[in-house]
Parts: C-alpha cells; structure tokens; sequence
C-alpha cells in the first residue's frame, strides 16, 4: 500500500509506517478511512473478518462508502433492507451517520446473526474514520437482562456512573409516575426520587428523602417506606462494579399490614391479666436464654497471639494457581476462537474472571495489610447502626448462601446500636466474616449473626455450625497466610489472610476480634469495637 493512502497518519516519518500499519492489521476491531472526496483511503485486515464476502481489503481502495455497502448486500453479509424506499433509502440512511454529522453509533445485523457497532468521526484532514465492533454477546446479554427485569414481580432499576436511569421494568416506572421505563430513561436520580416523594404522606416526606438520599449513597442500603395508599416496599440500593447503582423494590404490603394487625391483637391482649402473666413468664424465659448464651460465648472466647510468616512459600502458590489459570484458559479461548462453542467460551470466561477475582483479592489484602503495618491506613469514621451494616453484608452473601441452601439467621442484630467507624472497613470486616461462614459450612446448614452490647463495648458475632476449628489451631489462623484443617478442600479460594486483615482492622478501631470453635462445633468469631 503506497503512502497516499495512509494520509490520517501522514506525520509519521516513513521508516515507522509499517509497524504502525501491522499494529492496525492486527486489532481486533475493523477500521476504514475515508478521505475528504468520500472515497476509502484504508481498511485493516479485520474489516474482511467482519465481512467476509468482500474482496480483500486492498482491492476496496478507492470505493465510495455507498459502494462498500452495496458490495455487503450483494456478497450476502446483509439482508435485502426492508424499507419503503428500497436499496436507496438503506445507502442513505447509513450514509447519513458519515456525511451529515450524525455520529451516535448504530447496529447492524449481519445474515449470519451477528451484531456489528459502527462508529464514525471526522479526521482533521476533511476526511472520516469508522470503526466496526462486533458487539454481538453484549447486545444479546443485554436483551436477556431486558427480558428478566420484565419477568420479575420487583421493581427494578440501574443507574450509571453519573446517576442517570440507564434501565428499569414496567413495575419500577409505574411506582415512580411514569407511563413507560423509556419515559424514565436518562432522568437523573434525584428527579426520579422526586416523583416518588410526591406520593408519600405530606408530614413524612422531608424525613424520606433524607433517608433514600442517605442508603443511596452506601454501598448497600436498605430502607422501607408507606405510600399515602398505604401500600409498603422495601428498598434495596446497591452499588455496582462499574461506579452504578441497581436498585430493587419490593413489595411488602401484606407483611406490613400483618404486623400492625398482630401489635394490635397484642396491645388488646396486653389489658388482661392472663397476657400480663404470660408476658412476664416469656420475658424471664428470654432473659435466662440470653444469660445462657452470654455465658457459652464467654466460654468459648480465645485470644490469637501467635507469629510465623510463610509468606514466600504461600505468595509463591497463591499468585501462581489464578495466573495459570488466567493464561491457560486465555491460549485455550485464543486457539479455539473460531471454533469453540458459547457455552466453552462461557465457561473458559467465568474460569478466568474466576482466577483473576481471587488474585485482585489476595493483592487487595495485601495492600492493607502492608497499609496497615506502615501506620498510612487512614479512616473516614462516621456513625452508623452496626445492625444496618450486618444486614447489608448479609444480603451480599444471600446468592453465595442460597445455592448451598444455608440459612443466614439475623434476628439477634438489635437495631440502634451506633458505632463510629470507617465504613467500607467495617463493611469489608463483615464481609470476610460472613464470607468464610457460609463458605464453611455444609449444605443446609446454619450462620447466626449478633449484634449487642456488653461491658461498654459493641459486640458483632458470626457464628457458624460447620466443622470447626481444632483448639490447638486459634491462636495461629489469625497470623498471616495461615490456615486451620476444617476439611480438605476448604482453602481452594483463600490465602489465609482473611482473619489476619479483620484483626487489624478491628485494632485500628480501638476494638480487637476473637475467635472460638471446636471440631464438629461450629466456629465463632466476635468483633468487639467502642461504641459512637
């Protein structure tokens, strides 16, 4: 290819031409430029992929755009176009993204099913560059994320990164006053949020926004509210990978009105003296209950005092299971690319984010850990109710939980209890905890979480009914990379720092974590932190 026909990068000497040229003939994205007579000046090799009945991407210099998409009709990568005006209309209406200044991108559907992006600009010589991206597998996932929300009895929306409705349901549109979801599409959050307050009752609005105002800017929020109908939902506000937010409505009305009708049933019943007696004798059985667990946790409570690092031997298999992992499965997608099935391609994804999850973990530990020894791990300290945050933790264990057909019991969170912490500390603490409970524990099995105070102190306890812990191995599973015999194969996704971080951190709060288990027992850990 001669030197006028690459005038978009004419500023490069001409010794670097050809490696520019071969970096573009080997992306995976089809590039064409047009020069300012509308005539193509350039097409990588990858344009031929994306159409594969067109003459070699050389041979197409010199056509006119018009012509490139006439070729693509004719040579069967597309459809006859079903519009009023035929061929012609199609050309111009393709056209129009190129010459009339219209740059929004577009899809096209291919003959064989697949869906190509095109987006255009125009180069700084008069001319105009497109790039085409098959984007079928995201616009496929997308459908399918369509289609779910549609079929869910919840209201549910997205938003992005700037706060802008990106994607909701019928249900979730009609509860927040609009006709259709593509009504509330690009609304900010803060004016969606306004068209459900006008709704709620006169007195209790001010408090309302305050509140949704607040749990949409955790990282996981709850939050449940009356409409003036007197219909009631639970909100669930959490914040996604990519710097979004999904939020969920559900549907409590009958729960709610089941609640008021049985404090009613009570407050009748508590002006007989048989309710009196009754209450009493229930209040003495829950307080000796309490005293009893109280005593058990006491009991059962250790201190971890113990150091030895095998940090060489351990860094050494844990970085390197996820990297072969990450770059086996990587050379088997590369050398299956043309033939491989979804499913394997599905499945060899998954294995890869998989690997790299755990290794982005284990760094992330790392670096606290490393944060923490040097004295740089700053906290933000604010007041929170450690039982909302216990609640939040749970929910974000609830899928991991759920296909082991564990139950995650809350009730003794009392709500109310301040703590003044640093939240994503506190939420990554929980997290850990909770995390290695579930993970622990058999199918079908029990995680209890507490939430109380006692001597002065907040006291978080998770406690599972797993295999447990051996008592000779406490003190040394809180040193770093160290890990306790409670059953084979349990430690395929960890490196042993889990417990080590939740320590220091607890400690960085003034507060400290114990743990306490024996085979066949359980295991117990208990964050103990000031209270605000």
């Amino acid at each position: 290819m001669s030197l006028a026909h690459t005038r978009p990068v004419e500023a490069l000497d001409e010794a670097s031409m050809p490696a520019v040229l071969e970096a573009l003939n080997a992306l995976r994205v089809a590039i064409t430029i047009f020069g300012a007579d509308g005539r193509l000046i350039y097409a990588n090799r990858h344009f031929n992929y994306m159409f594969r009945a067109l003459p070699p991407h050389d041979e197409l210099i010199g056509q006119r755009y018009e012509d490139l998409l006439r070729l693509e009709i004719e040579g069967g990568d597309l459809n006859e176009p079903d519009m009023p005006g035929g061929l012609e209309d199609f050309v111009a209406f393709r056209s129009a993204q190129m010459f009339s200044g219209d740059y929004a991108p577009r899809d096209i559907r291919l003959c064989d099913g697949r869906i190509v992006e095109i987006k255009t600009r125009h180069t700084f010589s008069g001319g105009w560059i497109a790039l085409w991206s098959d984007v079928t597998h995201a616009r496929r996932n997308l459908d399918r994320l369509h289609h779910t929300i549609a079929l869910s009895a919840d209201a549910f929306a997205f938003y992005d990164k700037a706060d802008a409705l990106v994607l909701c349901n019928e249900e979730y549109a009609s509860l927040n006053g609009g006709a259709t979801p593509e009504q509330l599409t690009g609304c900010q959050f803060a004016a969606v949020m306004e068209r459900l307050a006008d709704t709620i009752t006169a007195e209790g609005r001010t408090e309302w926004r305050k509140r949704r105002n607040d749990i949409h800017h955790l990282p996981a929020g709850v939050m449940t509210f009356e409409l003036g109908s007197g219909a009631a939902y639970l909100i669930r506000d959490r914040a996604t990978g990519d710097g979004g937010r999904v939020v969920v409505f559900t549907d409590i009305t009958e729960h709610r009105r089941a609640e008021k009708a049985l404090a009613e049933q009570t407050r009748t019943l508590d002006v007989t003296r048989q309710a009196l007696a009754s209450s009493k004798a229930e209040t003495i059985r829950q307080a000796r209950y309490l005293a009893d667990l109280a005593t058990r946790l006491d009991q059962t409570a250790a201190q971890a005092d113990s150091t030895k690092r095998t940090l060489l031997r351990t860094m050494s298999h844990e970085l390197k299971t996820p990297l072969n992992a990450i770059i086996g499965f990587s050379d088997l997608l590369a050398t299956l690319a043309d033939r491989a099935r979804p499913d394997q391609i599905r499945e060899y994804a998954g294995l890869i984010q998989q690997g790299g999850n755990n290794l982005l973990r284990l760094i992330n530990q790392i670096l606290d850990l490393t944060k923490i020894s040097a004295g740089r791990y700053e906290l933000n300290r604010q007041k929170i109710d450690a039982a909302a945050g216990m609640w939040a933790a749970r929910d974000g264990v609830r899928e991991r939980a759920d296909a082991k057909a564990i139950r995650i019991d809350a009730e003794a969170c009392q709500p109310g209890i301040m703590i003044e912490v640093d939240e994503n500390a506190f939420a990554a603490m929980l997290g850990q905890l909770i995390e290695n409970a579930v993970h622990f524990t058999q199918e079908g099995g029990l995680v209890r979480l507490a939430a109380e105070t006692a001597d002065g102190r907040v006291r978080i306890t998770v406690k599972d009914n797993g295999p447990g812990v051996a008592s000779g191995d406490l003190e040394r599973i809180l040193e770093p990379f160290e890990q306790g015999g409670r059953a084979a194969s349990d430690h395929s996704g960890g490196a042993g720092l889990g417990l080590t971080l939740v320590k220091a951190l607890a400690e960085l709060h003034g507060g400290k974590l114990s743990v306490a288990s024996a085979p066949e027992d359980g295991f117990t850990a208990t964050i103990e932190l000031p209270p605000a």
